[in-house]
């Protein structure tokens, strides 16, 4: 979605100083990702508090979820003048700068703990990277279900209990068919994590455990889309990889404590 479909969808909800700022934002799409929070208040000569309040009114926890949506707003901008094979490489690079900073420990003792695991693609690139980590699993006999169907989603769900973990890989993050069986999931109080494409979307925002793949588009002369999708892969063998390492340290800790 672009920012100028959240300023159609919240319109009722923004006031006069929230379209002063927008008016800024739209007309500096490619500074303002890059300004923090004080640096765009005295842009638009406003408070911060004002800026915060209009994330939080377009539907983000805060700015930084914002600055993030606007970074992602122009890279996908600039894709057309890029080659596709740029747009890959630097979504490959940025999907590794990403991976370096983000904390998976929290994860990896979700899957060290859940008697099951069910993964669900919600697309065909999107199960073929499901059947990938359930490959990659198998190796630490952790072994993982693949749900190919939204209609077996949707019966698995009855089924599941708090000893149990799901993980979710959507594109966009905003595929609507999937929601009320994700609410379920909240409603049961079942762990899932979110694998989608890094910008602001919804299933992101119904769970704390997420994985963001940085995924662009390009448009070719005959009109069709293509998206990349490798750092998807990418994302699954990481979280693969920190796992692996994750029982190394377990077992580390278990030789120390048996030492006299």
């Amino acid at each position: 979605m672009k920012i100028e479909e959240l300023i159609n969808k919240h319109y009722n909800q923004l006031n006069e100083t929230d379209f002063h700022i927008l008016k800024y934002i739209l007309n500096n799409k490619s500074e303002c990702h890059k300004l923090g929070i004080n640096s765009l208040a005295e842009k638009c000569n406003v408070s911060r508090s004002s800026i915060l309040r209009l994330a939080q009114k377009l539907g983000f926890s805060g700015y930084s979820e914002f600055r993030v949506f606007l970074k992602w707003q122009e890279q996908e901008g600039n894709s057309s003048d890029k080659s596709q094979v740029e747009i890959l490489s630097n979504d490959i690079l940025e999907t590794l700068k990403y991976i370096k900073t983000k904390d998976f420990s929290e994860m990896c003792k979700l899957i060290h703990r859940a008697q099951r695991i069910f993964v669900y693609g919600t697309g065909t690139a999107q199960l073929d990277c499901a059947f990938e980590l359930q490959r990659m699993f198998l190796a630490v006999k952790k072994y993982l279900h693949v749900i190919q169907a939204q209609t077996e989603f949707e019966m698995v769900i009855k089924d599941l209990t708090l000893d149990d973990l799901v993980i979710i890989i959507s594109f966009s993050g905003d595929t609507p068919t999937i929601f009320p069986a994700v609410q379920s999931l909240v409603a049961k109080g079942i762990p899932f994590i979110s694998v989608t494409n890094l910008k602001n979307n919804r299933l992101a925002r119904m769970t704390p455990f997420n994985l963001y793949a940085n995924s662009s588009s390009n448009e070719l002369s005959d009109g069709t889309k293509l998206n990349t999708f490798a750092s998807f892969f990418i994302i699954g063998e990481t979280l693969f990889s920190h796992y692996v390492d994750y029982l190394k340290q377990l077992q580390n800790e278990e030789k120390n404590g048996e030492q006299p």
